[in-house]
């Protein structure tokens, strides 16, 4: 096998199991780097792509996004990092570097060629995985490499909200959905200090949510429940990609409060433009984070002693993985141990 050789998982078509692919990954360039990898987290959006949910997949697909391994390559540009050396990767791969949005520190927005991990790019569900070594994040030595992956997708997702609406220990935050977005939005809540409400339609998570950090646990499909909450919430985050009764949300934040979507609504959102102005109220959406967010995810997961609740599969057994993140049963990320 050549030193460009890569092996993978991949679906060939929408809807098709992965099968084994090896491909040539051809020479690195010199912004990027290669890493060898060890874990790689499971996620919706992995499925999404595989499936061509959003239509804008790019077959064969070899998802994953959540990487988390070793650095084996290093282009002439690279900076700041060290073969050997244990990292992450994202939902991003790369970013043009010159855009306004880049220039500014916001690559994440990047208007220029931003591509993503696994559209029209070989992600990690492989036995190595390139990126700009920009979006390559170095890995704190204090946090665990099984368990980190989810933090670099999944976490920073809703991490960047906290900051971007600077959230304080003084706020009252809400959470929709608790999966594997979710359950890291109240782990990285807690430590922040503030009173959290999950919404669930799983009654029987209370315990364990109360457990993870969360100060009130709600039924999302009791009208009854959702109404008791009006005027509530600072942040309300929605990790769901199903529509819900979204008036009935929007009734329950205190004056100037944010309904911020994360998970990726098919359908288009009625809104009242009423429900908004009465209360100054916004509605506001992001993708990941910057480079930089993630640094700083990282620093703070490890200094709070914050880590994701994973099942663990090996990455020969993808296809039983991806089974269960189906069944909604798992607790609550999946991720891949490379076993090439």
């Amino acid at each position: 096998m050549s030193s460009n050789e890569i092996q993978a998982y991949a679906a060939m078509k929408a809807g098709e199991a992965l099968v084994p692919y090896t491909f040539d990954a051809g020479e690195l360039l010199s912004h990027q780097v290669e890493v060898k990898v060890e874990y790689c987290g499971l996620c919706h959006s992995d499925v999404s792509v595989i499936n061509n949910e959003w239509h804008s997949s790019v077959y064969p697909v070899v998802a994953g996004h959540e990487v988390i391994g070793t650095i084996t390559q290093l282009g002439s540009e690279a900076k700041g990092l060290k073969l050997g050396q244990r990292v992450g990767i994202g939902w991003t791969a790369e970013s043009c570097q010159a855009c306004d949005q880049c220039i500014s520190g916001q690559q994440v927005l990047c208007t220029g060629e931003n591509t993503a991990t696994i559209v029209g790019h070989a992600g990690g569900f492989a036995n190595k995985v390139r990126a700009g070594w920009q979006w390559v994040i170095p890995l704190p030595d204090e946090l665990d490499p099984t368990s980190a992956g989810p933090l670099l997708c999944g976490g920073i997702t809703v991490f960047d909200p906290i900051l971007k609406h600077q959230i304080q220990a003084i706020h009252h935050v809400a959470v929709i959905g608790i999966g594997g977005l979710g359950h890291m939005a109240i782990k990285l809540l807690k430590a922040w200090g503030c009173e959290i409400t999950a919404f669930s339609s799983n009654p029987s998570k209370t315990d364990e949510l109360k457990a993870m950090g969360a100060d009130h646990v709600v039924n999302s499909r009791d009208d009854a429940e959702i109404k008791s909450q009006q005027g509530k919430f600072d942040l309300l985050l929605s990790t769901v990609n199903v529509p819900l009764n979204w008036n009935a949300y929007l009734n329950t934040l205190a004056p100037n409060g944010t309904f911020h979507f994360l998970g990726v609504v098919m359908e288009p959102i009625p809104v009242p433009v009423g429900a908004l102005l009465g209360g100054a109220k916004s509605l506001t959406a992001s993708p990941t984070g910057s480079p930089a967010a993630l640094r700083k995810l990282l620093e703070f997961a490890a200094r709070k002693n914050i880590a994701p609740q994973i099942e663990m599969y090996p990455m020969s057994k993808l296809n039983d993985a991806l089974e269960r993140l189906h069944s909604g049963k798992a607790r609550y990320r999946i991720v891949l141990q490379a076993d090439f």
